[in-house]
């Protein structure tokens, strides 16, 4: 097992939106931005921005990483093509003012009723819900998740009536 499968989470965490260069089995080399490491296999995935609004994408398998070096700490617009590139097309159409007010309203209708809610993660956007279920912009019955099937249709069919008044 190599150095790189035996950090933590949080430890890959500081790499993701920064430039890296990824030194794996055989020595080849790959480098890109760091979209997502994933928590289970430590694979790596990279993105090259191209022309023509086109990019590519780099999987590196975790266990074949021997070295990465961070070459770029990226900056906001960096952070946000990368989120802006697998965003469902129908958050595509809300501004981030737009979001926010759906997620403030949202958050405004289950305080009132008494549905316990905080906002979590990067940039807290996403809601969480008596701490198993969380809600995810653009705040809509389908952007639900929860390993609790029944509160999960509960909540859903409490945001879809909230909607519809």
């Amino acid at each position: 097992m190599t150095d790189w499968c035996k950090k933590t989470p949080l430890e890959w965490k500081d790499y993701v939106n920064k430039e890296v260069k990824v030194t794996s089995d055989e020595k080849n080399e790959h480098q890109g931005w760091v979209l997502t490491v994933d928590p289970v296999t430590a694979n790596i995935v990279l993105v090259n921005f191209l022309e023509d609004s086109k990019m590519s994408v780099t999987v590196v398998m975790g266990h074949a990483v021997q070295k990465v070096d961070i070459l770029d700490e990226g900056n906001d617009e960096v952070k946000e093509r990368l989120t802006y590139l697998f965003m469902p097309e129908e958050m595509k159409t809300f501004s981030t003012e737009d979001l926010e007010k759906r997620k403030n309203n949202l958050k405004s209708w289950l305080e009132q009723n008494h549905i316990p809610v905080t906002e979590q993660g990067d940039a807290q956007r996403t809601l969480c819900v008596a701490g198993v279920l969380t809600i995810d912009p653009p705040y809509g019955p389908e952007n639900c998740s929860s390993s609790n099937e029944i509160i999960l249709s509960r909540v859903q069919a409490l945001i879809q009536s909230a909607l519809t008044h």
